[in-house]
């Protein structure tokens, strides 16, 4: 392919998420963030208070903001700070969430536990890539819906897509997935303990099953205490231990996709973004950290993945996501039925 006499070299995807462009890359200065940063500043900030007075999950306020702002994106001026939100910050927000998981709130779940929530990760990411299979959509959407309704919602939508990358995983996927994720988990939150209760679970079981199945970490936590002070307390337990589970999650996808357009990689090292998760998680597990440090953490890290989920709603394509259809949300569908029934089991089995 050629443009003006010169030949154009195509797009390659590499390893972690961004696409590479083989012609010289473009130069921004300091100033040229922040036209886009700004612009997803203030529609974070709109999200957080609609979140704050009325009670709808944050995530979804700022996608849905994010996207009702989507014509901006035609204003190149943004370009630049809006794919540093929406990749960077994202990345950093990962890094610090690693101060919210600790070893020993793993191992005080028992091997047991463990090994049924790897198995859950496991089967619900398979869910999902066989629904997509199953809807001829792609293998990497199957895995970034499987994945997200697995681990951690929203956070590991983003982490993985990171890790698929943009050929595999299109931002009008990671749209989707990111509305039908949010959508799931903020019903969840609000049906799940009415379940609990219905069939008469233990405090302790309605912690296994809420904080086993629902999507996203605030969600999870709030369904947990609705039930009971003990029932939040265990689903904190089971959800951190499912978000600890991201980076070796991230870890197996990249060794599933390796890189495309024939080249060969003999080693393949974990994205920083993943090592510098695991380095703070290591840290929290065998450091005393002041707990205003830790709270100030998780406010970073919520905020920065704030400002990410807005500036991807932002700059994703309208009209390919509107081409997507109905089949597209099947596999978060199908990857939340198998969530629940066996985060169910796990309740009434090993709680």
């Amino acid at each position: 392919m050629t443009a003006g006499g010169q030949r154009v070299l195509p797009l390659a995807a590499d390893l972690y998420g961004d696409l590479l462009d083989t012609s010289a890359p473009a130069q921004h200065g300091v100033r040229d963030y922040w036209p886009g940063l700004a612009m997803t500043v203030v529609a974070a900030l709109a999200a957080a208070w609609l979140s704050d007075h009325y009670g709808a999950p944050r995530m979804l306020m700022g996608l849905l903001i994010g996207l009702a702002f989507n014509f901006a994106n035609a204003d190149a001026r943004l370009h630049p700070g809006l794919g540093f939100a929406s990749k960077t910050l994202l990345r950093w927000g990962i890094v610090i969430a690693g101060l919210q998981v600790t070893l020993w709130q793993i191992i005080d779940l028992g091997w047991a536990s463990f090994l049924w929530i790897a198995a859950m990760v496991a089967l619900v990411t398979t869910t999902g890539a066989l629904a997509a299979k199953a809807m001829r959509l792609g293998p990497g959407f199957g895995v970034l819906a499987g994945g997200s309704v697995a681990i951690c919602g929203a956070s590991a939508a983003l982490a993985l897509s990171s890790v698929l990358g943009e050929r595999r995983s299109s931002q009008a996927q990671l749209t989707l997935v990111l509305v039908t994720i949010s959508a799931a988990s903020a019903l969840a939150m609000s049906l799940y303990p009415v379940i609990a209760h219905m069939i008469d679970l233990t405090d302790r079981q309605a912690g296994w099953l809420v904080g086993g199945s629902i999507h996203d970490v605030a969600q999870a936590l709030g369904a947990g205490y609705s039930f009971s002070d003990e029932a939040g307390e265990t689903a904190a337990i089971v959800k951190l231990t499912r978000v600890a589970l991201l980076a070796p999650a991230l870890a197996v996808v990249a060794l599933v996709f390796p890189a495309e357009a024939g080249q060969r990689r003999d080693r393949i090292g974990l994205p920083w973004f993943v090592i510098g998760f695991l380095v703070l998680g290591a840290v929290n597990s065998f450091a005393t950290l002041p707990a205003e440090a830790l709270g100030w953490a998780k406010t970073a890290t919520q905020s920065l993945l704030l400002l990410a989920v807005t500036a991807i709603g932002i700059r994703s394509p309208m009209n390919l996501l509107l081409n997507q259809g109905w089949r597209s949300a099947m596999p978060v569908i199908a990857a939340t039925l198998v969530a629940f029934g066996l985060s169910l089991a796990a309740a009434l089995l090993i709680a």
